[in-house]
């Protein structure tokens, strides 16, 4: 089983990376930094103006390390991956898979599922813990509303109405998003998602995190010889990883918009932590990005006990095991691909 490793994240602009024996040499400025062992990250993720040389990106790709640049804001644009250890015969069985809307539609439903089932219990908690009645009746109905939508997907046949059906809970989710927030003196407001650009600081972060785990899952993927680029909900796409947004789904209300509601409540991100460009979006400052990425790697540092699986593990590795627990499924281990749902 993979190991739980860190992931570096490199923001400060004009930073150079290289190989030094056996480690990443980090350097600014031509002054060393600091010196990481290889064998410690499973991937590397570089904001902004940051370089790596040749010779580090030939070691990482041979160790299986991920090197994904993103703009300075998160947006991702290239990775840098080497050869999937997985077999051909997996991925023949996931290419036919994909080409079938039945088997695509088995599969996309269990996630789909998976992904309204785990807002719900977002909401059930929020309304739990909240501290205001109005707003913990509000959350209820939301999630007691959401019922529909879930027992439609479970009994979809069409990938077409399976999305009708994540994109009606969806709306019912974001449409109280706002009042999972504690505070209402705080500034934040929500309405509704807003992707590219993000046009408020909660969807700012929303997209910052989405993009952080889409990192992992595109690792997971590639780490279980599975293709990262052939989803079965998220359909073929030049530069998309429609697998990677397959595994995330499930850990989007679960791992990122908690994430997301406990830097608010918290008041470890407040609106003074944006900047608004001329354009109108919303955006990360450095320094926050900064407070976010450690929030994130202290999160998947958290253990867990895998509702499948019944084994003790990180939350980091969660995304991990899905990966494999789909390819066994594709393999013919499993009769069904059992998503991760939030107990």
């Amino acid at each position: 089983m993979k190991q739980h490793l860190n992931t570096m994240f490199v923001t400060t602009e004009g930073t150079y990376l290289a190989k030094d024996g056996q480690t990443v040499q980090v350097k600014v400025e031509q002054k060393t930094l600091l010196r990481v062992p290889l064998i410690n990250l499973d991937g590397i993720v570089c904001f902004g103006r940051v370089s790596c040389s040749p010779q580090l990106m030939a070691a990482c790709a041979e160790a299986g390390v991920t090197i994904s640049f993103l703009s300075p804001y998160g947006k991702f644009r290239a990775a840098v991956v080497g050869f999937s250890p997985g077999n051909v015969l997996l991925r023949r069985e996931q290419y036919r898979a994909a080409d079938s809307e039945d088997r695509s539609c088995q599969i996309a439903r269990n996630i789909v599922a998976a992904k309204i089932a785990n807002s719900r219990t977002v909401l059930m908690r929020s309304a739990r813990d909240g501290p205001c009645p109005e707003t913990a009746q509000a959350l209820q109905q939301t999630a007691t509303a959401m019922l529909d939508p879930l027992d439609s997907a479970r009994k979809a046949t069409l990938l077409d109405s399976l999305r009708g059906n994540e994109g009606d809970a969806a709306a019912k989710y974001f449409g109280v998003f706002e009042q999972m927030i504690n505070d209402p003196d705080s500034g934040f407001r929500f309405n509704g998602r807003s992707r590219r650009p993000p046009l408020d600081e909660i969807n700012a972060l929303l997209s910052f995190l989405y993009t952080m785990l889409t990192h992992d899952a595109r690792s997971a993927c590639e780490a279980a010889g599975l293709d990262a680029a052939v989803g079965f909900l998220h359909r073929d796409r030049p530069g998309r990883p429609g697998l990677a947004l397959d595994l995330i789904e499930e850990f989007r209300p679960y791992l990122v918009d908690r994430l997301v509601l406990s830097l608010i409540n918290r008041k470890q991100i407040t609106l003074s932590d944006f900047e608004t460009t001329e354009s109108g979006a919303v955006l990360l400052q450095d320094k926050s990005r900064k407070t976010v990425l450690e929030a994130w790697q202290k999160r998947k540092q958290e253990e867990i006990t895998h509702p499948f699986l019944e084994e003790k593990t990180t939350v980091g590795l969660l995304v991990h095991l899905q990966a494999r627990l789909l390819a066994r499924h594709l393999r013919g281990d499993l009769d069904a691909y059992p998503p991760f749902i939030w107990k």
